[in-house]
């Protein structure tokens, strides 16, 4: 079996009209935190959870699916090996969240990792 996917993000320069829009169009639960910066974890009412954020610098808006992995340094690595590139290393996530990390694949699209 596969890789799941385990979580999505939305990145957006106006994270309030981002977290509005979604919960208003799909009725999700979004609760933004402000000890985490405004980020909003999304709790879709069964499936894949999420979350809507901030923009953090340039580049970083859009849509990523996040994958389950057991080692992220190992798939940074086969990302690079298959025409990937690394762009944020394994960071530590608040609490007990575990670790992430994100690539780019070879058409540019970030794809994020988690463990």
């Amino acid at each position: 079996m596969g890789q799941q996917v385990a979580f999505f993000e939305v990145i957006s320069a106006n994270a309030e009209r981002a977290r509005k829009f979604y919960a208003e169009l799909f009725d999700w639960q979004v609760d933004a935190d402000p000890a985490m910066g405004g980020y909003a974890l999304v709790d879709t009412g069964g499936g894949i959870g999420g979350g809507i954020g901030p923009s953090t610098g340039p580049g970083d808006t859009g849509v990523k699916i996040y994958m389950r992995v057991d080692d992220l340094d190992a798939y940074l690595d086969r990302a690079e090996r298959l025409g990937g590139k690394r762009l944020v290393p394994p960071t530590d996530l608040p609490g007990d969240f575990g670790r992430f990390a994100i690539f780019a694949d070879p058409d540019g699209n970030q794809v994020g990792l988690w463990a």
